[in-house]
């Protein structure tokens, strides 16, 4: 290795991340740059693996976990920093070096927040996750597309996955409609695509349900209503055990389910929801609320009366997403003590 690649004895390193080159910002004590290099993949680990143990600060991105565990199991703190919480660090111009410069920066700042380190677990259930989602969505827009082509030739077909695969099968076999020859057998083929597809996603959600069936903290999850094995799952695969919360607060936050503030001159005014953090997650706890909020029995759950008050004062959206933010909020609470269930009975949850 060239000498000028040989670890300095530093305090903190900043990492820009990329697909093959890393360029790599180390800083004293003092927080004055004692070192610039950059590596390819190869020769990055090797680095870290003569270095002092030290903080390693890098952006959350893509790749950055696989980097971050390899890092940390070198002796190591890593902080992996969002982002957009890097940029006001960035001084003047921009290249690779002073973005490395900045992250190094931001991972000495007291008050950063940082993204917690992801398990192999956690990468692979999420990735479960990632590719139902995108087999949805590539139900529905086959789905779309079919009815539209069928629109061309004046057969309509009703709304509704359910009606629509009931349907078509018999407008393909109905002579008396103006379908061409032609346009029957490409029916035919995509609507063959659509049920392959779907036996994909069903394999694919067998197999999240079954990671629920075995890990005890998605079984405790799955206990707080309006939560099943998609939203435990999710929930696991994205915030882990919880512990980089300070409070249940937090977790609804940065979920995105809390008003967004913008105040100023001493007077506080409060938009809607942030829509920040992980917007899937936040989707299947938005619904899980609003089938907790037709289905629950209110008269057995002590949410119920919480339900019916927020109800009678606001309009049912917004109710609903107020009671995804209490399941934020009652998803803290399991995940970071082992020994709590939902109690229905208890008000602590209320």
């Amino acid at each position: 290795m060239p000498q000028r690649n040989v670890p300095r004895p530093a305090a903190v390193y900043g990492i820009d991340l990329g697909k093959n080159i890393f360029h790599v910002v180390a800083l004293g004590s003092d927080g004055t740059v004692v070192q610039r290099v950059r590596f390819r993949r190869d020769t990055l680990l090797q680095f870290f693996q003569r270095a002092a143990p030290a903080i390693v600060g890098m952006e959350s991105c893509a790749g950055s976990q696989w980097v971050a565990r390899k890092i940390q199991t070198l002796g190591h703190k890593v902080r992996l920093i969002p982002a957009q919480f890097v940029k006001p660090y960035v001084k003047s111009n921009k290249s690779d070096i002073i973005d490395a410069e900045a992250i190094a920066e931001a991972a000495t700042r007291p008050t950063m927040r940082f993204a917690a380190l992801k398990t192999e677990e956690q990468t692979d259930l999420q990735a479960l996750h990632r590719v139902r989602d995108q087999m949805i969505g590539t139900r529905t827009r086959l789905i779309n597309q079919m009815r539209a082509f069928c629109l061309e030739y004046g057969v309509a077909l009703r709304q509704g996955a359910g009606l629509f695969k009931l349907d078509l099968p018999e407008a393909l076999k109905d002579p008396t409609n103006d379908l061409s020859p032609a346009m029957r057998k490409l029916l035919s083929e995509l609507f063959a695509d659509l049920r392959q597809l779907e036996t994909r996603i069903a394999d694919v959600t067998r197999e999240i349900e079954a990671n629920a069936d075995r890990e005890d903290a998605a079984r405790r999850l799955m206990t707080i209503p309006g939560i099943g094995a998609l939203g435990a799952t999710a929930l696991l695969a994205a915030v882990g055990n919880g512990r980089q919360f300070q409070k249940a607060r937090d977790l609804a936050a940065w979920l995105g389910l809390v008003p967004r503030e913008y105040s100023t001159g001493g007077k506080q005014k409060l938009l809607g929801i942030s829509k920040r953090g992980n917007r899937y997650v936040r989707k299947l706890l938005v619904h899980g609320a609003r089938s907790c909020f037709r289905h629950l029995d209110r008269t057995k759950d002590r949410l119920g009366s919480w339900l019916d008050g927020l109800q009678a004062r606001m309009h049912p959206n917004k109710a609903v997403v107020a009671l995804a933010a209490k399941m934020a909020r009652i998803v803290w609470v399991v995940l970071t003590k082992p020994g709590a269930l939902y109690e229905r009975r208890d008000p602590a949850f209320t």
